[in-house]
């Protein structure tokens, strides 16, 4: 007699959640860091505020960013002139640019992943979509199911205004699909634009400046399952456990409103939590070396830095020290403070 423990047991995979596959995806325009401050305060008409263009180019010396991408460019900015401005009314028009231009640089990032996987698309079962810029009925999951052309009853999951944590949110949340349904294959996508929060400076809100300094635009995707076909998938990480937590007494370290957002991540983050855990510098080079060619890009940030990992280790094989090692933890820091603590078991293939 068949029990209801036979039926949930073959529902589920044997083994663990793992990562099959990446792709990732930035808008042609790109801006160097080095030159952007007397860009921004040009196309914003602020070129008066003498005082604040020299703080801003502090900014950016500091931020360890070489360059960044962006899908504003100078002739769609001049467009909109609104946006250039530090409050003006011009959230209808970022939403426009955000409800089209996210989803599109999510099935950029989505294709190649699928690419990499081999495998018809017509086996993903489940699709996760992140992104903090913009929201939208439908939303970008519905958008990308049909720009990518999925079947109609993929499961998607939809994630808006969660934050630079978000891409361990994702992983968590795939690992679970992937783990609780047999044969899952998962997509998750972060595609993160700063078409929301770009805007011009302002002497008493400093800390949209510093946004401004450090954010870039791009796009993540990965494949996850369990159970790999055997000759046919290339596990690459397999996801060993996840804990989300809120640090105590942080109210207000780290937020976000839809007409401002303050405080975002960068070099100081990563100096801290080296310092913290007492780590060698090259645990952080793959993270740093990010940064530095886009920018903070919010929950896309940690998939880029996987996939940077896995390319370095497998043009430098393992090695005793550096990042090219078994074991592996990923933390994610945003909005509450939270935290999103991923450990990762690379798989050799």
């Amino acid at each position: 007699m068949v029990t209801v423990e036979d039926i949930r047991k073959g529902q589920r995979a044997e083994g663990p959640a793992t990562i099959l596959a990446f792709g990732t995806a930035n808008p042609l325009n790109c801006v160097y860091q080095n030159t952007y401050p007397n860009y921004y305060f040009r196309i914003t008409n602020s070129e008066h505020k003498t005082k604040l263009k020299e703080k801003f180019q502090r900014m950016c010396d500091k931020s360890m960013i070489k360059k960044r991408y962006m899908h504003l460019t100078e002739k769609i900015l001049k467009e909109n002139p609104n946006m250039c401005e530090h409050m003006a009314p011009s959230l209808d028009a970022r939403q426009e640019m955000s409800i089209v231009e996210v989803p599109k640089l999510g099935k950029e990032a989505a294709t190649k992943a699928i690419k990499e996987w081999g495998q018809p698309k017509s086996k993903i079962t489940h699709l996760v979509f992140c992104t903090t810029g913009g929201v939208d009925m439908p939303g970008a999951d519905y958008q990308l199911t049909k720009l990518l052309g999925l079947h109609s009853s993929v499961k998607r999951f939809m994630m808006y205004q969660q934050g630079c944590f978000a891409g361990g949110t994702v992983l968590r949340l795939a690992k679970d699909l992937a783990e609780n349904n047999k044969d899952a294959r998962v997509l998750v996508v972060c595609s993160e634009m700063t078409t929301i929060t770009f805007r011009g400076p302002d002497d008493t809100h400093l800390d949209s400046l510093v946004g401004e300094a450090l954010f870039g635009d791009g796009a993540a995707a990965i494949i996850i399952g369990a159970d790999p076909i055997p000759h046919v998938e290339k596990p690459l990480f397999e996801l060993v456990s996840t804990a989300q937590t809120i640090l105590p007494n942080s109210d207000g370290a780290i937020g976000g409103r839809l007409r401002e957002i303050a405080h975002p991540g960068g070099r100081a983050i990563l100096d801290q939590v080296e310092s913290k855990l007492s780590l060698k510098p090259e645990k952080l080079r793959a993270t740093r070396h990010v940064l530095s060619e886009y920018g903070n890009m919010s929950s896309a940030c940690v998939l880029f830095i996987l996939d940077e990992m896995r390319k370095k280790s497998r043009e430098e094989g393992l090695k005793t020290t550096g990042e090219g090692l078994e074991w592996g933890v990923l933390f994610g820091f945003g909005p509450g403070l939270t935290v999103e603590t991923v450990v990762l078991h690379s798989v050799c293939t």
